[in-house]
């Protein structure tokens, strides 16, 4: 690589128009095993002796890519010597060029389709024609070109095959690509002839001018060889319409701190645009930019990252809303889980009630036989006590006493010995009626403790199932509390989209906006003939509106309070325990009236 890294190190010196070392060359290209005779070696003395010395403006940028464009296109550049639409090398460099402005600011080179879209629109604008989207989606759709853009040669390869252009003659597709390659690389804003005033003679003369940010300069002929002057453009710049006269009509002035400069156009619309044109070069000056294309692939470049950015927020807004409905469907299936128990744990809780009021009523029938026939057995013992009424009036008495001074029992049996005496054969049958008294109440005493025992757990049975639907009730309100918490998170959601939306709705105004005045103030560059010449018009990306539409969830009706059923419940086994007690206390009342104890 000896030979051929000197023949590269002399050329770039020379294009890059600075100083040649041929001493400093030569001891860099030794070859021996220590000098950078490899590409590896090679990027150090690259950087060091020859890029670190070029000064921006002392060297012409279309040479330098010129011998890029000669270096790397004789081995990647090669189109099939049969096709008819093959570009000529002019057209293929100027091409490449302009891959190579906008292409990306990352190794290797490639240009995203966004911005190959944009260049063929240009190109297809200045030869009149309409872009063949179908085949430029077709190539688009390639695996390599999807994955990982554009490259150079595939953007060549596919502007060698015709179908872009649509068949257009070379003549005109060279024009095109010569056109657009000024505009964009050359950082030509306008061309066209123009009558301008002379300094000295004050007479009129037809020049050929071009405007670039910078400068307005001035030839002979459109052919640019021979420049008859240059206007440095800067803020202290302003540009003005003149009212007719000298017989020239559609004037206007270019007026800076040391001269002011007369020109006239071919009409009005040449007049304007180029007013417009010589005021965006101001502007770029006023605002340190040098290149306005920069300056549009930049934004463009903004606009698509917004755009990605955009996109991402909206996936992951749809992966929110999505994992929102799935909790939300989630909860509403454990709420209808829930329901669905407790609908099988009131039908339970209903048959047990059931079963136990056909119990309970059978139990009541059975006790009201056996209260009727204590009743007809007490009816025969009173109507036997009425006889001896007299005699057990006086041992009722003698009951009492015992029953309310027992300290004072034996006393009154010593008093009553006699009286016993006397009385022994009565108290025989009446002993007899009170054992048969004492057997029944028993039997009644043992009913009565077998019905409170069943009442006892009749009760704690109902106190279990009440607490367990009071577990269940819980549970269903703290569904629906989980529930109000996903709806309170949705409406928040839906109120962030809905902000989101009217920020890109804000935004979508202000690129529209800013479009129309951008279409305006710049207009096409037309073909350089001595005729009148079309504007230029600068296109930019326009992002369409994107609206979600407004998440709505349906309120669901409030589940019936189950706190009314639980209540009648409790008042129908509070009524049959309170009958109960009414019963046991006349059964009581009754027993304790005829235990007559002598």
């Amino acid at each position: 690589m000896g030979d051929r890294g000197k023949v590269l190190s002399h050329n770039l010196c020379t294009v890059l128009s600075i100083p040649h070392d041929p001493v400093a060359l030569e001891e860099h290209f030794r070859d021996d095993d220590d000098g950078p005779v490899s590409s590896q070696g090679y990027m150090p003395y690259l950087n060091k002796y020859i890029l670190d010395k070029v000064e921006e403006g002392c060297f012409v940028k279309e040479q330098v890519d010129e011998l890029c464009w000669t270096l790397t296109a004789k081995k990647n550049y090669k189109p099939a010597k049969d096709n008819k639409n093959v570009l000529p090398g002019k057209d293929a460099f100027h091409l490449w060029s302009l891959f190579n402005f906008l292409s990306e600011d990352k190794y290797p080179l490639v240009m995203v389709p966004d911005e190959v879209e944009y260049l063929l629109k240009k190109i297809c604008m200045a030869m009149s024609v309409e872009l063949n989207c179908v085949e430029l989606e077709d190539f688009i759709s390639q695996d390599a070109v999807r994955q990982n853009g554009f490259t150079v040669w595939s953007f060549l390869e596919m502007m060698n095959t015709g179908k872009i252009t649509r068949g257009m003659g070379q003549e005109i597709t060279s024009m095109a690509i010569e056109e657009v390659y000024r505009e964009i690389v050359a950082e030509v804003l306008k061309e066209g002839y123009l009558w301008k005033k002379s300094q000295l003679r004050r007479n009129w003369k037809e020049r050929w001018f071009t405007l670039r940010p910078i400068t307005l300069d001035y030839y002979t002929s459109e052919d640019r060889k021979e420049r008859q002057g240059s206007i440095a453009l800067d803020g202290n710049c302003c540009v003005e319409v003149l009212s007719d006269r000298d017989g020239k009509r559609c004037m206007f002035c270019l007026k800076t701190l040391s001269k002011t400069y007369e020109m006239s156009a071919s009409d009005t619309k040449q007049r304007q645009e180029w007013t417009a044109a010589i005021q965006t070069a101001i502007r770029l000056h006023t605002e340190g930019k040098t290149s306005l294309h920069k300056d549009l692939k930049l934004k463009r470049r903004e606009q698509r990252e917004q755009r990605e950015k955009r996109q991402l927020a909206k996936e992951e807004e749809q992966q929110r809303f999505q994992a929102l409905q799935e909790e939300k469907e989630r909860k509403l299936a454990e709420l209808e889980l829930l329901k669905e128990a407790q609908r099988q744990a009131q039908a339970l809780l209903e048959q047990d009630e059931m079963r136990r009021r056909q119990h309970h009523e059978e139990m009541q029938q059975a006790l009201e036989v056996q209260l009727r026939e204590a009743k007809e057995s007490r009816a025969t013992m009173q109507a036997e006590m009425v006889l001896k009424e007299e005699e057990a009036e006086r041992q009722r008495k003698r009951i009492k006493e015992l029953e309310e001074m027992q300290t004072s029992l034996e006393e009154a049996l010593q008093q009553e010995i006699k009286a016993r005496q006397d009385e022994e054969v009565f108290r025989y049958a009446q002993t007899g009626l009170l054992s048969e008294e004492e057997d029944k109440m028993k039997a009644l005493m043992v009913l009565q403790e077998e019905q409170e025992e069943y009442i006892l757990k009749t009760q704690r049975e109902k106190q279990e199932l009440r607490q367990e639907m009071e577990n269940k009730s819980r549970a269903l309100e703290e569904a629906q509390r989980q529930l109000e918490e996903v709806r309170a998170n949705r409406y928040r959601v839906d109120q962030d989209v809905v902000a989101a939306q009217r920020k890109l709705r804000q935004a979508s105004t202000n690129v529209k906006h800013w479009n129309v005045q951008m279409n305006r103030l710049m207009r096409p560059i037309g073909p350089g003939e001595k005729r009148p010449s079309g504007g230029g018009s600068f296109s930019s990306f326009q992002i369409p509106s994107q609206r979600d539409p407004g998440l709505r969830l349906r309120q669901r009706s409030e589940e019936p309070d189950e706190e009314s059923k639980e209540n009648v419940d409790n008042s129908s086994s509070a009524g049959s325990g309170c009958e109960g007690e009414r019963k046991e206390r006349r059964l009581s009342q009754a027993s304790n009236g005829d235990m007559d104890i002598p």
